[in-house]
């Protein structure tokens, strides 16, 4: 379906919307949960754990369906930087960021990728970003950023790092990461099934992080690792490398990437609730206005317009 048809016609592609929603709150929710990963594993083990896990899973997904087209060579490429950006990098940098910062430096930085998919989608796929739109960024980065500046001061004390600044960088370049992420995306959706794009970069990741991954494997004790983390683990690979890829690139293939960026404010909205219903974290008036802002800037994106 073409986005711009549905919408000119007044269809809502609401499982698409709920997709993407979904996507992006999981990823929020195994980001808040990684700080517990990263204190067991060392984070490119704990990488090839994830990828291997999921290459299992996705086996079945990997053949080629009827009447799908083959590769070519520039979709080689695409799927080589969509999983070397998207999942490689993004993973490393996040973990390491979150190792050595916090999680909630996370949510503040993270409240930034819907602006960088509208800039990136303006400049890569020449999409028009509609006034609604650029409101639905402007609320969804005020309303995150409102909620990280919220709870900045309880988290200050104890769930700092030990290099908050290079962590935070580290976070930045996580941000861009998954922004290239979703435009890229964008690209690939246009000729490859959801399932097969996610089984196949799943499978570059495992093979960039395989060198350093067994280095750091044949010098880690496994039988340390207690049950309850194996099963985190296991969470871990399924959601960020299977569930949340395919539902992303499902409600991508109807919705344009910048207005897709905008469901990007879940990532920061659901890790901040694992912080408060996991962590212990305090949630008060100031954090219930930036979450009526973020989700105003939702309803701003989705909202039904006259053709």
């Amino acid at each position: 379906m073409n986005p711009a048809a549905a919408h000119a016609g007044g269809g809502i592609p609401w499982l698409a919307y709920a997709s993407l929603a979904a996507s992006m709150g999981l990823v929020g929710v195994y980001v808040g949960l990684s700080k517990l990963l990263v204190a067991a594993f060392p984070v490119f083990l704990l990488a090839l754990l994830r990828f291997a896990l999921a290459a299992v899973a996705m086996l079945s997904w990997l053949p080629r369906r009827a009447g799908e087209p083959a590769l070519s060579r520039h979709d080689r490429v695409l799927l080589f930087w969509e999983s070397f950006l998207g999942n490689f990098l993004f993973s490393i940098c996040m973990l390491y960021g979150v190792a050595l910062s916090s999680a909630l430096a996370a949510g503040v930085v993270m409240s930034a990728i819907p602006a960088a998919v509208a800039l990136l989608s303006w400049l890569f796929l020449r999409e028009r970003i509609r006034r609604r739109d650029a409101l639905a960024i402007g609320c969804a980065v005020l309303g995150i950023a409102l909620l990280a500046q919220a709870k900045a001061p309880a988290d200050g004390a104890a769930g700092a790092g030990s290099a908050p600044l290079l962590g935070q960088a580290l976070l930045l370049a996580a941000m861009f990461c998954e922004a290239s992420y979703v435009v890229i995306g964008k690209r690939l959706t246009a000729k490859l099934s959801p399932r097969r794009i996610s089984a196949l970069i799943n499978l570059w990741g495992l093979a960039l992080v395989a060198p350093i991954g067994l280095w750091q494997a044949s010098r880690f004790d496994f039988g340390a690792v207690a049950a309850p983390t194996w099963g985190l683990l296991v969470f871990y690979a399924i959601a960020a490398s299977m569930v949340t890829v395919w539902l992303w690139m499902q409600g991508l293939r109807q919705v344009p990437a910048a207005r897709a960026g905008v469901f990007t404010v879940m990532l920061p909205i659901s890790a901040a609730a694992v912080g408060v219903g996991v962590l212990g974290e305090r949630f008060g008036a100031l954090h219930l206005v930036a979450l009526a802002l973020a989700l105003t800037g939702l309803l701003l994106a989705t909202w039904p317009q006259r053709a």
